[in-house]
């Protein structure tokens, strides 16, 4: 048994993994998108951002262009949301992770109140392989089926029982339109396998993770009883515990460096998974800022610090007036030193992640509950 991991310890092991402590050169797009597991991608632009933080040189193109190729596609599955995976990882992660959207349906089911769910996915199968339907569509046409029942439950029902994916130009790049449904198969020219063994899935969500707990990865993957399987793993991994007492698992080989590490600042996109992958998230997120990046239904980018979350972040293209602005606020203070490395960094990101149209920008400091003012204290820069 390894000594005890502290927090700022486990914090710095999981930004390595990321990219998120220095930029690589190392890893293709596709690569980092195979290396992570997928992205987040409730909506469009979160992928891109998510990966212009951990890649060196990254452009938004590549990662469009991706999708565009069907390399890389958008599909329903950690957690009941949308994600970006490669197109072999869709057709297996999806199958391992099944039996979450098989509890997700359980949910509503007394929603589909005399609905046969093998005739419900061999209609809906038939109506986007002939063409990508919207959701809408396949609300409309599953109801004229089943009249008695809710129209939101049948459609989310097909996207539980069927591998749907997103078709293009959703989630392109400046070229985004409404979401188009078809299946994976269809899509990508050929059919998933069997039901993997989640040991292989363990082991690469440790890879940019770890060190994690069994619970941690259940919250990850939104799946239960996988215990069985990290016992089964145990002779190939190291244990660990954190300052809790709780049993953490690990790559031997993967890096945990010193807890004194510098973790420059980094803007993220809202629901990265940085945030999202860990029953305890104190490893990023402090106490006394939990629910901060959330505001009713609405999320929000964030900023991290010193490799915490200490703030959030909006960007706003202003056409018209050929610039772009960043606002920033922190949710405490962040000192002259901390605030100058965010700004540079905001410049790095208003330079490369908007367009080229825009010939100035500017980065802005604001309290929460102001607007306006603080931009006094910001920084203006040209291309």
């Amino acid at each position: 048994m390894a000594a005890p991991t502290t927090l700022r310890a486990l914090n710095r092991a999981t930004l390595d993994r990321q990219h998120l402590l220095r930029r690589t050169s190392a890893l293709t797009p596709k690569d980092a998108v195979a290396h992570l597991v997928g992205l987040q991608a409730q909506n469009v632009k979160p992928p891109y951002f998510a990966l212009w933080s951990r890649l060196d040189g990254f452009r938004p193109e590549q990662l469009s262009a991706l999708i565009e190729s069907r390399e890389l596609v958008r599909i329903v599955t950690l957690r009941s949301t949308i994600h970006l995976h490669t197109a072999d990882d869709v057709l297996t992660l999806r199958p391992l992770v099944q039996a979450a959207r098989d509890r997700e349906l359980k949910q509503f089911r007394g929603q589909l109140e005399g609905v046969d769910l093998e005739r419900l996915a061999g209609i809906a199968r038939a109506l986007v392989e002939e063409r990508p339907y919207t959701m809408k569509e396949l609300r409309d046409v599953l109801g004229r089926e089943w009249p008695d029942a809710t129209p939101t439950a049948l459609s989310l029902a097909a996207r539980c029982v069927l591998p749907l994916v997103q078709v293009t130009p959703r989630g392109l790049w400046g070229r985004s339109g409404q979401v188009a449904l078809t299946t994976a198969e269809h899509w990508l020219g050929r059919a998933p396998g069997p039901v993997p063994a989640p040991d292989d899935t363990v082991l690469r969500y440790l890879a940019a993770f770890g060190p994690a707990s069994v619970q941690d990865m259940q919250t990850w993957a939104g799946l239960t009883r996988l215990g069985e399987v990290f016992d089964r793993l145990r002779p190939r991994l190291l244990t660990f515990r954190d300052e809790n007492g709780v049993e953490l698992f690990d790559l031997p080989d993967a890096p945990r460096p010193d807890e004194d590490t510098p973790a420059p600042p980094r803007f993220l996109p809202e629901f990265d998974n940085l945030l999202l992958s860990h029953a305890d998230r104190t490893r990023v997120i402090p106490a006394a800022y939990w629910g901060r990046t959330w505001k009713g239904s609405q999320a929000f980018p964030t900023l991290l610090v010193d490799g915490f979350l200490a703030g959030v972040w909006r960007l706003e293209e202003k056409p018209k007036e050929g610039r772009a602005v960043l606002t920033v606020q922190p949710f405490g203070r962040l000192g002259r030193a901390r605030r100058a490395e965010v700004a540079e960094e905001g410049e790095r990101l208003l330079v490369a992640m908007t367009p080229a149209g825009l010939t100035s920008y500017d980065v802005r400091f604001e309290k929460e509950g102001e607007e306006g003012e603080a931009g006094k204290e910001g920084k203006e820069g040209r291309r």
